[in-house]
């Protein structure tokens, strides 16, 4: 008897403790960067994207349940053409998919895993991060995750979809150096 009412009493404070604060993004602060490659050569244009939302938990130990979701038409490069281009149907054609969306599972040992979504296909991703405390409960989430573009049907210029494409080839990876900043609600 005594042991059910101390499992009980467990119980009842386990469920009695708080939930992991959780924390929103900031988009004033958080900045999203791309860089492409040319699969000869040196050219590796870059540009931004702009974060629309996001929120995550952080227990002070592990952040977790997160989801952030970016602006697709806002994808920019230093050349019009080239913008114009990415938000187009041959890349990620923003007007059909306006949003791409990052859901993070858990971070552990440093790496993130979770699921990212461009052009309504979602596939799993991990790669590195690190977390740095700000004042005022704030955070910063920083890493850079390199993303297979084909996974998700961006396939222009990809030499293991077009054959003879020379110079013109693009890399299949590019990389998304983030830098978010989160404040406590």
């Amino acid at each position: 008897m005594k042991t059910i009412l101390a499992f009980l009493l467990l119980l009842t404070m386990a469920a009695a403790q708080s939930a992991a604060p959780t924390y929103q993004a900031t988009a004033a602060t958080s900045r999203l960067t791309w860089t492409g490659h040319a699969e000869t050569g040196t050219w590796a244009p870059t540009g931004t994207v702009q974060l629309l939302r996001g929120t995550l938990s952080y227990d002070g130990r592990t952040l977790r349940n997160g989801r952030f979701e970016f602006d697709m038409h806002t994808i920019q490069h230093d050349d019009a053409k080239l913008t114009e281009h990415l938000r187009g149907e041959d890349f990620f054609d923003a007007k059909k998919y306006p949003t791409a969306v990052f859901v993070l599972r858990e971070v552990r040992g440093g790496t993130a895993t979770g699921q990212l979504t461009l052009k309504g296909i979602t596939k799993p991703v991990q790669f590195p991060v690190v977390l740095e405390q700000l004042p005022d409960s704030r955070l910063r989430v920083k890493g850079t995750a390199t993303i297979d573009r084909t996974q998700f049907g961006v396939n222009y210029n990809s030499s293991s979809f077009f054959q003879n494409l020379g110079s013109y080839a693009i890399r299949n990876d590019f990389q998304l150096a983030f830098s978010l900043e989160v404040a406590k609600l």
